[in-house]
């Protein structure tokens, strides 16, 4: 069966957060719920109809995100969701469908998205580009190497975070072209992230945060709650619930995590998705006090391969034919040069014999630099024409630091 597929627009607003709300299994705060409209972009919804129900829905946010060697307006993939009234008839399918067709007519290389079940996405060309760590810190046991950074014109300065956002925007906005994965923020995101009401807090408390400053102004700030606790014997045993820490430099980055670490009353400390090469990790003198746990972040789709891998840049020159396979998007399925080196990247359809033949979603696994090709090959994922080619394809796409996004969309 064919369903009508559409955006909607702000009247149909509450009958597209119900099929969320349904899928999702949540029902949020209303002041929520109007912070999510605001971010909402309406021309970049899609909403599948039975008669006049919507049965199925997604939305679009329009980003400028880092990649290696540059930023690029990527499409962020956000609220699918089908009612489950509609499973298996194919609802999930089409709305997918429409919305590459849609990226694609934007002229739109790269779409992104956190997955909220990873088997999903991989049928549409998304491939696991990014991966993040959670941290849990034993405070007491916390003490840093020797020798880490510091510097005496640091300070430390104690603020409300929603007095000093200006200042934390800024901040934000001049680390994000460091790493790839990383996303410019609106001030609707913004809004979202320091929200501060009963619903926001879950009983940890309100936003704190800290500033890294010297003269010349701010260089990091850490945003966190506090959940105070104690035990049966009145020993404090309260937990830092850390959301963001950003710097500029090691040496503000230390000062901060010190600052939080030592915090008094507090047993450990609790960290949010943190990028699996946190400089934290080589900064901690003994390392397994920090119990990391695991989980994929970014997925990330090729919707035209062509200029995708024209427009970032390769650790190491290459010169590779690539046969792509790709379903979803049949203008990718063909044969593609990558050329790269010192003056820049090129990728132009051929018709030369291929030394790797891979899936469009293994491309996408790359693409922010996470070096995942040689663990596909060795999967037995990837068919190599010419020896050494996955391995040549894969030093040139990896990337130092490892993709994170660090806030999900």
């Amino acid at each position: 069966m064919t369903y009508p597929i559409r955006p909607i627009d702000e009247s149909e607003w509450p009958a597209y957060t119900r099929v969320l709300e349904e899928g999702f299994g949540w029902t949020p705060h209303p002041a929520q719920t109007e912070r999510w409209k605001a971010e909402t972009e309406f021309d970049r919804t899609l909403a599948v109809f039975d008669g006049d129900q919507i049965v199925g829905v997604t939305g679009i946010y329009s980003f400028t995100m880092t990649v290696p060697g540059g930023q690029l307006p990527v499409a962020g993939v956000t609220a699918v969701s089908v009612l489950p009234s509609h499973r298996r008839r194919g609802v999930l399918s089409s709305m997918m469908r429409r919305q590459l067709d849609d990226i694609r007519a934007r002229g739109e290389f790269v779409a992104a998205l956190y997955a909220s079940e990873s088997l999903i996405y991989g049928r549409y060309g998304y491939g696991r580009a990014s991966s993040e760590l959670f941290f849990q810190i034993d405070t007491h046991k916390s003490a840093f190497v020797p020798g880490a950074p510091s510097d005496p014109s640091l300070r430390l300065r104690v603020v409300k975070p929603a007095d000093v956002r200006s200042e934390l925007e800024k901040l934000f906005a001049s680390v994000v072209p460091r790493r790839p994965g990383r996303y410019e923020r609106n001030s609707h995101f913004w809004d979202s992230l320091l929200a501060d009401e009963e619903a926001d807090q879950q009983g940890a408390g309100p936003w704190r945060s800290i500033l890294a400053e010297d003269d010349r102004g701010v260089r990091g700030y850490a945003l966190f709650r506090v959940k105070s606790a104690w035990d049966d014997n009145g020993i404090p045993n309260g937990t830092v619930k850390l959301q963001e820490l950003e710097a500029t430099d090691p040496a503000a980055y230390a000062l901060l995590w010190r600052s939080v670490l030592d915090r008094d009353l507090v047993a450990k400390v609790q960290s949010g998705g943190r990028p699996v090469d946190d400089p934290l990790i080589a900064l901690l003198a003994d390392s397994r006090q920090l119990r990391a746990s695991w989980t994929d972040e970014l997925y990330v789709r090729l919707v035209e391969v062509g200029p995708a891998l024209s427009a970032r840049s390769y650790s190491t020159p290459v010169d590779l034919v690539i046969e792509v396979e790709d379903e979803v998007c049949p203008w990718n399925a063909r044969r593609w040069r990558l050329t790269a080196g010192s003056s820049g990247a090129e990728c132009v359809p051929v018709e030369d014999e291929p030394d790797v033949t891979l899936p469009v979603v293994a491309l996408g696994s790359a693409y922010l630099g996470d070096g995942l090709l040689g663990q596909q090959f060795d999967a037995g994922l990837l068919r190599e024409h010419s020896a050494g080619a996955v391995r040549r394809l894969a030093t040139a796409m990896a990337w130092s630091p490892k993709p994170w996004a660090g806030l999900t969309f």
